[in-house]
C-alpha cells in the first residue's frame, strides 16, 4: 500500500517519556519519527519555554503559571519525576535546547512549534520566535501552529512565507476562512472530529491529532493523510511500515 503519510511525535514520545523533554525528543527521533511537535511559552525573563500546559503543575513537582516564574526557577524543576521515578531530574527544555538536540541528530524532518497563546497571550512572542529562527540555521521543516488565529495573521503580517497550520477541536469554519484568506496552509484537528467529517478538506492539508489507537492510525494510513500527530511514535512507524509492506 502506498502511504506517504508523516509521522510527528506528540510532544516527543509523550507515551512512553515524559512530555516536552530531550529525553522524550530523543526517543521519538530514535524510533524514526518523521516531525516533532512541541509548546512554547514565554518565562517571566521572557524565554522560550517548552512546556504544553501554561501551568508546571501537572508535569512537573512544582506549582504556578510559567509566565510568573524566571528561567532559573523553571530549570530548578523536576519535569521527569510525575511520570516516573526512572526520570528524576529531568529538566524543562527551553526552544533553544529543543533546536540544538534536532541540529545535532542532523534531523531533516518537520519540526512543528505550537504557540501556546490561546489561554495566556504572551504579548510580543511571534515576533521573538520569528526573530530566534532568522538568526540561525537548521535543517528541519518549520511549522507554526495555533489554537489562536490572532497569533496566525501577527505570523503572517512578519512573514508571510512562514508555514502556519491552525489546530482546532470543532471551530472548522473558522479554520475555512483562515486558509482562504492565505493565513494558513494546513489543517490540524482532532482526530475525533475528522472522523466525524470525513470530507472537510482534502487528506493533503490534514494533521490531525492525538492519533493513538491502532484503528484511528490505519484510518489516516488509508487515506494517505498528509502526517498523523501522535503519542506512540514507535508504534505509528512499525504499523505504517506493515501495512506498506516494507
Amino acid at each position: 500500500m502506498k502511504i506517504d503519510t508523516k509521522i510527528i511525535a506528540h510532544r516527543g514520545s509523550k507515551g512512553t517519556r515524559p512530555e516536552n523533554t530531550l529525553i522524550s525528543f530523543q526517543a521519538a527521533i530514535d524510533d524514526g519519527c518523521d516531525g516533532i511537535e512541541t509548546d512554547v511559552h514565554f518565562s517571566k525573563d521572557r524565554q522560550f519555554i517548552i512546556m504544553h500546559d501554561e501551568t508546571v503543575d501537572r508535569t512537573t513537582n512544582g506549582s504556578g503559571l510559567i509566565y510568573e516564574k524566571n528561567l532559573a526557577e523553571l530549570k530548578h524543576l523536576d519535569a521527569g519525576i510525575r511520570f516516573s521515578e526512572e526520570f528524576k531530574g529531568t529538566t524543562i527544555p527551553t526552544l533553544q535546547e529543543v533546536v540544538n538536540l534536532l541540529i545535532q541528530n542532523n534531523f531533516h524532518g518537520i519540526f512543528n512549534l505550537e504557540l501556546k497563546t490561546n489561554k495566556v497571550q504572551y504579548p510580543g512572542i511571534e515576533q521573538a520566535v520569528y526573530e530566534y529562527f532568522a538568526s540561525i540555521q537548521y535543517p528541519f521543516q518549520l511549522i507554526y501552529s495555533s489554537f489562536n488565529a490572532h497569533s496566525l495573521e501577527i505570523l503572517n503580517n512578519i512573514d508571510p512565507q512562514a508555514y502556519r497550520a491552525k489546530l482546532f477541536k470543532t471551530a472548522a469554519k473558522q479554520a475555512k476562512t483562515l486558509k482562504k484568506s492565505k493565513l494558513i496552509e494546513d489543517f490540524h484537528p482532532d482526530i475525533r472530529w475528522v472522523k466525524r467529517h470525513p470530507f472537510f478538506a482534502s487528506v493533503k492539508h490534514l494533521r490531525p491529532w492525538t492519533v493513538n489507537s491502532t484503528e484511528d492510525m490505519q484510518y489516516c494510513f488509508k487515506r494517505n493523510m498528509a502526517a498523523i500527530i501522535t503519542d506512540y511514535p514507535a508504534r505509528a512507524v512499525q504499523l505504517r511500515e506493515e501495512m506498506r509492506g516494507d
